[in-house]
């Protein structure tokens, strides 16, 4: 707590008492209204409200930078109302000696394996081809709340990425990543050795993901691009992942994709789940894109999914345009049947001050391709509008509509506004 509130009086002595600094983010308040039923016969009624402000304050090549959110319910109080989240807070120092950008504080991370966000240390280098990434710190506490790990040798983040360009049309990348989680300890009713309950405190060792993963990368622009990645697990010492993504353009109208992806289950290391005998998966795709002409795309993928002793297969065929898109999908084997329909609109008018849509989707589904299994029907309606009476000021509404045999007639609507500002001192 005390390393965050000491990136404010960073932003007091940066950013406030010189003049030349500006501000710039955006605030947004919404309502969302749905009805939930405790019982049969018996409902209630509930009002969530959330105002999600993101604020930048930027002087030279300093910025403090941070996004939050408020979150209650205006209609039945809930447990913990009300929530507010932090996920950033962090003081960015750019072009440092012409090469570095240091970020201090609650900032996100994104990597295949651990991603999120995490209260630290992150530091870019960059010098012609070659990139350098390293991150040090705590883990975000439940909730997202303002406050720092008590306990930094046991909950922490740590890892780091280099990579190159130097060789013509390639990316090459090498990371590690290092998340250690501490367990909440608990209290916990057990017996002793006479047999009689006695409360225990649960103390676990912590767990923890690591991992070393490789990427390469090819770009033929406007011709060829593919993409490998490769995840091992260094706790476990085995793969964890392998990832091939691509598209070949044959034709200046047509783009085939392909995919293909080998995973196991993301464990944690110390985790009882490890123990059980579970399956890999292998997941492949191809697909193709044809270009009518400038209003109109028709796409086309299958794909198919090899578990330990079955498969799952998916269909997917659309045609996409300027205003909408038109798309039907199907899947069948170990995942179940499935058969849907879904139709999608917008369009903007009076030069982009109101933007109304439409969305309709049917589905006709069964949990189980086995003979005599039930089918069930999902209908569902998206109705809303969007409203920009300036580039700085929008409005969005929209109504929702399901039935199906849990949600039979539920209605949903959805209201927020939205405020951009930037304004230089």
């Amino acid at each position: 707590m005390k390393k965050l509130l000491l990136l404010i009086c960073c932003l007091i002595s940066i950013s406030v008492f010189p003049q030349g600094f500006n501000i710039n983010g955006r605030f947004s308040s919404s309502v969302y209204s749905f009805e939930r039923f405790d019982t049969t016969s018996a409902s209630s009624n509930y009002l969530t409200s959330f105002q999600m402000l993101n604020l930048n304050f930027n002087k030279d090549n300093v910025s403090l930078r941070s996004y939050m959110n408020l979150e209650s319910d205006l209609a039945n109080k809930l447990n913990g109302d009300p929530q507010m989240r932090f996920y950033n807070l962090f003081l960015e120092v750019r072009s440092l000696f012409d090469i570095a950008t240091v970020k201090l504080g609650r900032q996100p991370i994104f990597n295949s394996a651990a991603g999120g966000i995490f209260d630290g240390l992150n530091l870019d280098m960059k010098k012609g081809d070659y990139k350098f990434n390293a991150y040090y710190g705590g883990n975000v506490p439940a909730y997202q709340k303002l406050e720092f790990t008590n306990d930094l040798k046991e909950d922490f983040i740590l890892g780091g990425k280099f990579s190159t360009a130097a060789l013509k049309d390639f990316q090459v990348s090498l990371s590690y990543i290092d998340k250690n989680f501490k367990p909440e300890s608990y209290w916990a009713t057990r017996l002793d050795a006479q047999l009689n309950p006695i409360k225990v405190l649960i103390e676990n060792n912590s767990t923890q993901y690591q991992f070393a993963s490789a990427e390469v990368a090819y770009d033929l622009k406007d011709k060829l691009s593919v993409t490998t990645h490769y995840d091992y697990d260094l706790n476990f010492d085995k793969t964890s992942k392998v990832e091939l993504d691509g598209n070949y353009s044959p034709l200046d109208k047509l783009k085939l994709d392909f995919y293909y992806n080998y995973r196991s289950p993301l464990i944690r290391y110390n985790s009882i789940f490890s123990v059980f005998d579970y399956g890999n998966t292998q997941e492949v795709e191809a697909g193709a894109d044809y270009i009518i002409d400038k209003t109109f795309t028709l796409t086309g993928r299958y794909g198919n999914v090899m578990y330990k002793d079955d498969n799952s297969g998916r269909v997917t065929v659309g045609l996409s345009s300027n205003y909408g898109s038109l798309t039907y999908r199907k899947t069948f084997g170990y995942a179940g049947e499935l058969d849907a329909l879904s139709l999608y609109g917008a369009y903007t008018i009076f030069e982009g001050v109101l933007t109304p849509s439409l969305g309709v989707s049917y589905t006709n589904y069964k949990l189980s391709p086995d003979p005599g299994q039930p089918t069930y029907d999902l209908t569902s309606v998206l109705a809303g509008v969007n409203v920009r009476p300036f580039n700085t000021l929008s409005f969005d509404l929209q109504g929702q509509y399901m039935d199906n045999k849990i949600y039979r007639n539920d209605y949903r609507f959805f209201f927020k506004i939205n405020y951009w500002f930037n304004t230089n001192f």
